[in-house]
């Protein structure tokens, strides 16, 4: 398979058109009762009515959230959700981040850089340094999160370096940086905690390497091979994001390169995850052969399945046609992995092997609450029958995106599906929160694809800000009632 002509990234655009009301459909929950779900008033579970204690009402899944979190979110998700506001702010942080004055750079203009650092910034990003980071991951794991998934900011795109690739010093320091930074993420997450790998961090050397599908420089595989060896002595599990189809292939072959010099040392357990994206038309077939691989290999494959941060910019004729085709290939893939048996969505690469799926472990990084509901209620389903699929399985949400979910997930959300599986799970669900860390100017990238990905999920977005402005009055009522 060849590589995909390179295309401009999202990032490198001056000004964002409105999306197609196919874009703006694709990524809308289809939960219709969303709104009443997560009013203030609400006692219900997910799916299910919560089993009701007249002495001992259940509290609101947001009220863990410190007030200042409630209200910065609020603030961002009003302006998200508005299709006035969004495109002006668009525009604003495409300029922030490829500023052309120094008054709108933020490493030189300090009143702009603590404007973005005190608000988008601190919403969807963990910090500056060490301190700054270990602060934010002990008060994410304080709210009852299991862990992180940390991500270094730096990365370089398709059409964003006029670097030559053929410059092998020039080459082997961008590398370095990129090794410097990856190093200390995997020193700064805990134990248990995930650490997000970008492969084209590495520079552009490393971006002419991917489009080609070349095997890594000897450089390059010394480089990742130091970050794994830190990783597994640290008990800490990498894992590497999906990115544009120009790279995407390429990304896939390192990646199996590395679960197996990682997943392979310890039996059902992986330490190296891959990210899959179910709105590629051909996930079910790639997954279906890395999971034949892995095999044959003798390792466990580590999957972290997404539906997809890059339509904007993606050949139109890799995705599927119908949003609604992107749900059900995330679903039908979850529930193929998760009862570990091939279906109608993921069909087995091999003949021989056309029932059961090899080990797995499992990490459902999405904000599409229909998708959690259903990997739940299966999870809650096997436990009452005493089934063990032996999937480690994780669930994922950005920080400061969809923390309804997050919530629903850590309180509430399980008795309720036990009520109805009649037992009682013995242990929480592994929730875990991505951030990225990095200067403000490094993020100010992935806070503009952030709102890039918001154009495409007006619906979800409004959700989040319904459910935020319901426990703005929650906390309103509750502390009127006190002063009377």
């Amino acid at each position: 398979m060849k590589a995909a002509t390179p295309r401009p990234s999202v990032r490198a655009l001056s000004s964002i058109t409105p999306p197609s009301s196919y874009q703006t459909a694709r990524f809308v929950s289809r939960t219709s009762n969303a709104k009443s779900s997560l009013t203030a008033e609400t006692t219900n579970g997910l799916w299910h009515q919560a089993p009701q204690s007249p002495k001992k009402p259940s509290a609101s899944p947001l009220a863990k959230l410190p007030l200042s979190s409630v209200l910065r979110s609020l603030l961002i998700l009003s302006v998200s959700s508005s299709s006035v506001l969004l495109k002006p702010c668009i525009y604003t942080l495409s300029a922030l981040a490829h500023p052309k004055t120094a008054i709108l750079d933020v490493a030189k203009n300090p009143f702009l850089n603590l404007l973005v650092k005190h608000t988008l910034y601190k919403q969807f990003n963990a910090g500056e340094n060490k301190l700054e980071v270990q602060r934010s991951i002990n008060a994410i794991k304080h709210l009852g999160y299991r862990g992180v998934l940390l991500g270094y900011a730096r990365e370089v795109l398709v059409g964003e370096s006029n670097a030559d690739p053929r410059d092998e010093k020039a080459s082997r320091q961008e590398i370095r940086m990129w090794l410097d930074g990856t190093l200390q993420t995997v020193d700064m997450a805990q134990e248990g905690d995930f650490v997000a790998l970008k492969f084209t961090g590495m520079g552009v050397q490393a971006l002419e390497y991917l489009q080609k599908q070349a095997a890594p420089s000897e450089f390059m595989d010394e480089s990742i091979k130091q970050i794994c060896d830190l990783a597994v002595s640290r008990n800490v599990r990498l894992l590497v994001d999906a990115e544009e189809q120009a790279v995407q292939p390429g990304i896939e072959e390192w990646a199996m390169r590395y679960q197996k010099y990682c997943n392979s040392r310890t039996p059902g357990h992986a330490v190296f995850y891959n990210t899959y994206q179910a709105y590629l038309c051909s996930t079910p077939t790639t997954l279906a052969r890395h999971l034949e691989i892995s095999r044959q290999e003798g390792y466990t494959l580590g999957v972290k399945l997404v539906r997809g941060a890059y339509l904007k910019t993606e050949p139109r004729h890799l995705i599927w046609a119908k949003k609604e085709e992107t749900d059900e290939c995330y679903d039908g893939v979850v529930d193929a992995l998760l009862t570990r048996r091939y279906n109608g969505m993921l069909k087995s690469a091999s003949a021989e092997h056309a029932t059961e799926l090899p080990p797995v472990n499992v990490i459902i990084a999405t904000h599409n609450r229909e998708s959690v509901r259903k990997a739940h209620a299966l999870r809650l389903e096997q436990a009452s029958r005493g089934q063990n699929s032996n999937v480690d399985l994780s669930y994922a949400q950005l920080q400061g995106m969809a923390d309804e979910i997050s919530c629903e997930l850590l309180q509430g959300f399980q008795s309720a599906e036990a009520e109805t599986a009649k037992t009682q799970p013995t242990e929480s669900p592994n929730v875990y929160k991505l951030l990225t860390w990095g200067s403000v100017k490094e993020c100010m990238g992935f806070l503009l694809r952030r709102a890039v990905e918001n154009t495409e999920a007006v619906g979800r977005t409004k959700e989040s800000q319904e459910a935020m402005f319901s426990e703005l009055k929650r906390r309103a009522r509750l502390a009127f009632r006190s002063s009377n």
